[in-house]
């Protein structure tokens, strides 16, 4: 019986140095068992997704990185919010409207208020009334304070951070922790057993890899999943219809206040992305390029920056939305753009591969014959992972009220709502969404996170009819949100103090 005792990551960047660091965290106690990671020296990695959700939190911990070196060698901000800007009609909801999708749970007293604010509150912004984050966003408070152990805080967080330096402090931490191997090369080629298990990788300087399980996290080549073991790639076009973005780096010309948000900024074909980083920003309009040229694109993001992006390096980078057939072949299995990608709204390219990465590891098989039991169980949970990162993705454009161009018009047209979210959608014009609506821990994206969004854009939810002694109950807990906002605004730091401070003395150890 073949144990399995090699692990082969092909492919750097965050996603393949996020779980190489997870695969020998995983098998650190196991000193026969390896970890190798074989990167590309002339295929740079994507390398434009720098922002991220609050569960990658507990993988950086998990991994043992010090939060201090996310923030002194990534240039890393915090992240605590998507502030969505012009997501509604303007002549309706008026120019510049925005609201807050907020990582901090809404339930400040273990109470769904949603009924109250479809009753009472619908003149203050929902997120305000569940949650003092909105407010502490909007007047860019840090969510913790310098005494907080690192991970820590008032408030749940992300980051935002520079994708190259990021991927790059993981492979230190890796080799340098773990004792993983790199191996700079393309690999060429690839030996399977008859039974189709993969063997050897070859690389293009003439050496050949053993293995007992490989990675495929080449990115969008797919290069072992994709090309080598044919998988298809099963394109979502029909859903959604963002295709290809223009990215850019600009640099600060003066000190600035820096929001611990990412800014989505919709437009007529799209959207624009705006990360704050310590040393710049970055700014990536997406759009539909069977509606817009690259030219019209162009103008608009010079127009959004109020400059000729030309002085700067600009990106046309094409994105194919959809994913793998299986992610899981044999003993192959892909993490990150190889796997599969959905636009970059909602900051799912990180999150997946880090979902796929912590699941791979939950579940990693001891023997050979493990395999096919392992690797079906793999792709189901996967696969409902990304209809649902689907789902909620298409939320945000399917119950925008803005039908100023063929864009918005498209994405409301019922042929393009998968039938899942339509059932949803149905169901939530009658109550509010509850935790009995999220079956499973593989949903992703959870109750809180449609909360937010439904009650960002005015989703139409049915009012419930309240007692007088529920409207006094929720009011008072209304009360105490809107008393802890004042509070914390006072109390906590703003962005730019709490990472000056932690460039200068770092953070405290938990």
């Amino acid at each position: 019986m073949k144990e399995i005792k090699k692990y082969v990551v092909v492919g750097g960047g965050t996603a393949g140095w996020l779980s190489a660091n997870l695969l020998a965290a995983q098998l650190k106690d196991m000193p026969t068992h390896s970890v190798t990671l074989i990167e590309s020296p002339t295929i740079p990695i994507i390398g434009v997704g720098e922002g991220t959700v609050p569960s990658i939190r507990k993988t950086l911990q998990k991994i043992g990185l010090p939060e201090t070196t996310l923030f002194q060698e990534c240039d890393a901000t915090f992240k605590q919010s998507i502030k969505f800007v012009n997501w509604l009609d303007k002549h309706r909801h008026g120019k510049n409207n925005a609201y807050h999708h907020l990582f901090d749970y809404p339930f400040p007293f273990g109470e769904n208020l949603a009924d109250f604010w479809l009753a009472e509150g619908k003149g203050e912004h929902f997120a305000d009334m569940v949650s003092f984050q909105g407010k502490c966003c909007d007047e860019h408070k840090a969510p913790k304070l310098i005494t907080h152990p690192e991970y820590q805080g008032v408030s749940d967080y992300a980051y935002h951070f520079d994708a190259h330096k990021f991927a790059g402090v993981l492979a230190k931490h890796a080799m340098e922790n773990f004792g993983v191997e790199h191996i700079r090369a393309n690999v060429i080629n690839l030996k399977q057993s008859v039974c189709g298990n993969i063997e050897q990788l070859v690389l293009d300087n003439g050496a050949v890899v053993d293995l007992d399980m490989v990675i495929d996290c080449s990115g969008f080549s797919s290069y072992i999943l994709g090309q080598q073991l044919a998988v298809p790639f099963i394109s979502k076009s029909d859903q959604l219809f963002i295709n290809r973005a223009l990215t850019v780096q600009v640099p600060y010309t003066s000190e600035v206040s820096l929001p611990p948000y990412t800014i989505s900024t919709a437009h007529q074909f799209g959207w624009i992305w705006d990360i704050g980083l310590t040393t710049r920003r970055g700014v990536g309009l997406v759009y539909d390029d069977s509606l817009t040229n690259k030219e019209t694109a162009y103008a608009k993001l010079a127009r959004y920056l109020g400059r000729d992006p030309e002085q700067y390096t600009v990106r046309d980078i094409p994105m194919p939305v959809g994913v793998r057939e299986k992610v899981w072949v044999n003993n192959c299995v892909a993490i990150g753009l190889s796997q599969g990608f959905v636009e970059p709204l909602e900051a799912t390219a990180i999150l997946l591969a880090d979902f796929s990465a912590n699941l791979l590891c939950n579940k990693l098989p001891r023997f050979a014959d493990e395999l096919p039991a392992i690797a079906t169980q793999f792709n189901e949970r996967v696969a409902h992972a990304w209809l649902r990162v689907l789902d909620f993705v298409k939320l945000h454009y399917c119950i925008s009220d803005r039908q100023d161009s063929e864009f918005w018009r498209k994405n409301r047209s019922a042929d393009s709502i998968p039938d899942s979210l339509k059932q949803r959608l149905e169901l939530w014009r009658y109550a509010p969404p509850g935790g009995d609506d999220f079956m499973t821990k593989f949903e992703v994206f959870d109750v809180e996170n449609y909360l937010y969004v439904l009650y960002g854009m005015k989703y139409g939810t049915r009012s419930k009819a309240l007692s007088g002694a529920e409207i006094k109950r929720l009011s008072q807990q209304v009360a105490q949100v809107r008393e802890v906002a004042l509070q914390q605004c006072q109390s906590l730091p703003s962005h730019n103090q709490l990472l000056a401070l932690i460039q200068r003395h770092g953070m405290h150890k938990v």
